[in-house]
């Protein structure tokens, strides 16, 4: 019954990019013309190439289906009035709590909007800094609170459940699970939540403190108002860990079926009025219905880009395996402390060549031996790529972090993964290199 889900799932993702081809952007076409040229050298030296399509296919499924249950969450938060209130109180901290309380909601956020936290947090952060008439003071604070809010955001990928870092390097290490990892990870993000809050201090202290400043601070709420984000983050958490040790799935398995349930939930609870049962089930019906009519259509892009990332990294990594298992790279000559802190390394120096970190653990991971083999646990490899993966996102010009940083302050991709935050993630990168080699001898 599995395999035969398994070839409908591949089935539907296969007919979904043919008929997306339509109205594309030029990046995405060029991704499904690489599956398709990928398709042809499988056909050519695989003999068994319908079952590594089928088994790419799948791959492209689990990610699309990871990728619309998270969107449930995101669009069931977007119309909470608790989260923007929260939001625009976290936003509007004065200096010296500011960018902690960024970085805090930055990460937590990141959770519950993935990527929509950097749009809320992010735009709410801008528009309070355009209230400073100095404009090099501006410059500086909107600089200051966009890098807090992605800084934030980005370590959160090292250790959520609701992250495709997590779910995708745990569906692919043989042995490895987010509940095994999840301690060494989460001190990844501390890490980098803390070396963040270091070098915005650092940063504070060249600024020229005799400028004038207007720092209006317009305070909407008290610190009551992140209660019912708070609640949220570890009721939500909660229910996964809970779920997963009654039912004994692994941890992806468990988010794509609580989350979905959840955000219905939380869609009829923020349209009960206590009184009209009708009126609540007509407004939980037109919301669901927009999600899938409406919302699923306008993800086609980040869809294409997802499958085609994971379609394009599991049929690569199949056709060069056979040249990596030969004495082309003798793993076993390579010390194991250096083949975890090459992987971390590998996914922002990829990312820096257009290299999606989907695309790229795709590619990657399977070509690497056993744990087993390098002596380590295999939640030991999950550490040094979700710690690689958090330094890609926040690095690399290509990802969707950096777009939409560099968006909001109105420079290149390129200046705010590099010049922003090339030295976070070149200092980021050698702390989390010492942890990865240094946790691996008690995984």
């Amino acid at each position: 019954m599995g395999n035969f889900f398994y070839l409908i799932a591949s089935i539907i993702i296969g007919v979904f990019v043919l008929i997306s081809l339509n109205n594309l952007q030029l990046s995405r076409k060029i991704f499904v013309f690489t599956g398709f040229i990928l398709i042809i050298l499988a056909i050519i030296k695989i003999p068994t190439w319908p079952n590594l399509i089928q088994s790419s296919l799948q791959s492209s499924a689990f990610v699309a289906a990871f990728f619309l249950s998270l969107s449930c969450l995101r669009n069931a938060a977007s119309s909470s009035q608790a989260i923007e209130k929260c939001g625009e109180f976290l936003a509007n901290q004065n200096p010296s709590k500011r960018c902690l309380a960024l970085i805090l909601g930055g990460h937590i956020y990141g959770i519950i909007l993935s990527y929509g936290a950097i749009s809320l947090l992010g735009s709410l952060a801008e528009r309070g800094a355009r209230r400073e008439a100095n404009i090099e003071i501006r410059k500086i604070r909107t600089k200051r609170m966009l890098l807090a809010v992605q800084r934030g955001f980005i370590a959160m990928t090292c250790w959520s459940p609701l992250t495709f870092s997590v779910a995708i390097t745990t569906s692919i290490i043989d042995g490895s699970s987010w509940s095994g990892a999840a301690i060494p990870c989460f001190i990844s993000a501390l890490i980098l939540m803390i070396l963040g809050l270091l070098l915005d201090f650092f940063h504070k202290s060249k600024i020229n403190v005799n400028i004038n400043s207007n720092d209006l601070i317009r305070k909407t709420g008290s610190w009551n108002t992140v209660m019912p984000l708070i609640f949220l983050f570890i009721f939500l958490l909660s229910l996964i860990g809970s779920a997963q040790y009654i039912t004994n799935l692994r941890a992806v398995a468990v988010v794509m079926l609580i989350v979905p349930i959840f955000s219905l939930a939380w869609i009829i609870y923020q349209n009960y009025n206590g009184k009209d049962t009708k009126i609540l089930y007509i407004r939980t019906k037109e919301r669901v219905s927009g999600y899938i009519f409406k919302d699923i259509v306008n993800y086609k892009s980040e869809l294409i880009l997802l499958i085609m990332a994971a379609f394009i990294g599991t049929m690569a990594s199949s056709i060069i395996a056979p040249y990596i298992n030969s004495d082309v790279i003798n793993f076993s000559s390579i010390p194991t402390w250096l083949v975890l802190v090459g992987i971390l390394w590998l996914m922002p120096i990829t990312g820096q060549i257009g290299m999606n970190p989907i695309l790229a653990v795709y590619l990657i991971a399977p070509l690497l031996p056993q744990a087993a083999n390098l002596g380590v646990s295999p939640n030991a490899i999950i550490l040094a790529l979700t710690s690689g993966w958090a330094l890609s996102g926040i690095s690399s010009p290509y990802t969707a972090s950096t777009l939409l940083i560099a968006d909001l302050a109105k420079i290149t991709p390129i200046h705010a993964g590099l010049k922003w935050n090339g030295l976070f993630t070149l200092t980021g990168g050698l702390l989390l290199s010492f942890w990865v080699i240094f946790i691996s001898q008690f995984l």
